[in-house]
């Protein structure tokens, strides 16, 4: 048995040493051609260009030899609550000395609808510095403050002395309005920092008018009492701020050399009146199964997810309505769909199964792998870990890759591993005030307890690789442009998935399940 996985193992070597970088980057984008087609119009969540990449995913995992581990077939329905908002019914304004002051949706501030919007709301606003309630960290922004039946309005961001994963986690939507709520809130109105905005708010606000989408499920409503879910944009926070003495100048000031932030109360009321269309649909998560080589640990599940959805059809920009979703995530999905083709060709059954998870709903606040992780199709306490592929912007040479999670549990130092092998530096979150930990589908397997990563290509403060990054951001995120009309550095994609490739077999061989260390906050998430 022993020389058996040896000589399986030593293909496999084989198999990846020879491989064509150029050959095996364009079957990569082959998928990517495929899902960010405009016949996909985007893979919004329910839509029908969705159904079709769903299709497609589901027969590529049949290609490959993974068993259908959906409830029908490959695929795991998933049902949504969705509104929309009727702008032109709707209205905001500061109610100042019992006058109004009309404020401009989109220019202003944006109305979001993720909460129990109320059709009309009107009360007192505190402003509450971050807004962040750190326990582990001693930190309390809500000490001392009436917040009962008011509107907290608060600059986003954290202490730099908080960690990075800590800091988002205690920002996480479920996580701060419960303790907004406990406190008496009705409402939140969050003001971004300009230094952490991955998207100018011009382009920003064009979301505003995409249909909002929650879990049916009663139970995974996490906003539920949130009257009113505001973005004030920071170029015009001082209307708000009027008054009172401070400026947002001053709190970005403040914020920026790491200082206390001040509290207190806006000389205004907030008054919002607003008009929502509400309906209903269903989008599957594809989930396939490979299953493991050993007649025990087959029993346990090592996850490779991946969204599928984007945000479909949207407000033009430069004439192009049709926000394809190439980077973000059809470049992760071609990933999956990658490493369940090498194991079929390489002829690989690591000891413990794989779970191929394609979901829906990430763009919609992380919906579809909440339900997976809340909902699995396999059996919740064997799934070991998560491995998430997510926008990994191969825009250049692969030498950093950059890893969320990296210290929170044994899969940083099985990344590290691979890595070192490969002659790639692993670098740790660089921008946490970004709150990428919490942003993608990882995020709902660790709040079950399930270690888990995900990953970017990496780069050095000031290089033209960060320029690369930072352009992008910019001019193609969430906008029509990430299309397949890009550079892409194909062949560098290619060596990421055959990392991934070696990270699932190493993870998936291991005599021992992946653990959370020690100090990691996340550890008290595991199932005993």
């Amino acid at each position: 048995m022993k020389k058996t996985c040896f000589a399986f193992l030593s293909f496999t070597l084989l198999l990846l040493a020879a491989t064509d970088y150029d050959a095996a980057g364009q079957r990569w984008w082959s998928h990517i051609q495929v899902l960010a087609n405009d016949n996909m119009e985007g893979r919004n969540t329910g839509s029908e260009g969705y159904t079709r990449a769903a299709a497609y995913v589901a027969g590529e995992f049949e290609r490959s030899g993974l068993k259908a581990a959906g409830v029908t077939g490959y695929m795991q329905p998933v049902k949504f609550d969705v509104v929309q908002i009727d702008e032109n019914r709707s209205s905001l304004s500061l109610v100042r000395e019992s006058k109004p002051e009309p404020l401009t949706l989109g220019t202003d501030a944006i109305i979001n609808l993720r909460g129990d919007t109320a059709d009309q709301t009107e009360a007192p606003a505190v402003f509450v510095g971050y807004g962040l309630k750190v326990p582990e960290a001693n930190f309390d922004d809500l000490s001392g403050l009436d917040l009962k039946g008011k509107i907290v309005v608060s600059l986003a961001g954290g202490p730099k002395s908080i960690p990075g994963a800590l800091k988002s986690h205690y920002q996480s939507a479920g996580v701060r309005w419960k303790q907004l709520r406990d406190a008496g809130a009705l409402g939140v109105a969050s003001i971004p920092n300009p230094k952490s905005m991955d998207v100018p708010w011009p382009r920003m606000t064009l979301a505003r008018f995409q249909p909002s989408m929650s879990l049916a499920n009663v139970e995974l409503k996490e906003t539920q009492g949130m009257q009113l879910n505001l973005t004030i944009n920071p170029e015009h926070a001082d209307r708000f701020f009027q008054g009172t003495g401070h400026t947002i100048a001053e709190l970005l000031a403040a914020a920026d050399g790491d200082k206390p932030l001040p509290h207190f109360p806006l000389k205004v009321t907030i008054r919002a009146k607003v008009a929502l269309a509400k309906s209903t649909t269903e989008s599957p998560n594809v989930v396939g199964v490979l299953e493991g080589s050993d007649s025990k640990l087959k029993s346990e599940y090592v996850v490779l997810s991946a969204h599928l959805d984007h945000v479909g059809v949207g407000k033009p920009i430069n004439g192009d309505s049709i926000y394809n979703g190439a980077m973000d995530d059809a470049s992760g999905i071609a990933t999956i769909l990658e490493v369940a083709r090498m194991m079929k060709e390489s002829n690989t059954r690591p000891k413990r199964s794989l779970v191929f998870l394609a979901v829906t709903g990430e763009e919609k606040g992380l919906q579809g792998s909440r339900y997976f992780a809340t909902h699995p199709t396999v059996n919740a306490k064997s799934i070991a870990a998560d491995i998430n592929l997510d926008m990994f912007l191969p825009l250049h040479k692969l030498q950093f890759l950059e890893v969320q999670g990296l210290d929170e549990s044994t899969l940083g130092d099985d990344i590290r591993a691979i890595a070192e092998k490969a002659g790639i530096t692993i670098q740790a979150d660089k921008e946490p005030q970004r709150n990428l930990f919490i942003r993608s589908d990882q995020y709902s397997f660790i709040r079950e307890g399930v270690p888990a990563l995900a990953f970017k290509f990496g780069y050095l403060p000031g290089s033209p690789e960060e320029k690369l990054h930072k352009e992008w951001l910019k001019n193609r995120y969430h906008a029509p442009s990430d299309d397949l009309n890009q550079p892409v550095d194909k062949a560098a994609a290619a060596r990421f998935n055959e990392i991934m490739f070696r990270l699932t077999e190493r993870v998936a061989n291991a005599a021992e399940r992946p653990q959370w260390k020690e100090n990691s906050f996340f550890r008290r998430f595991a199932k005993s």
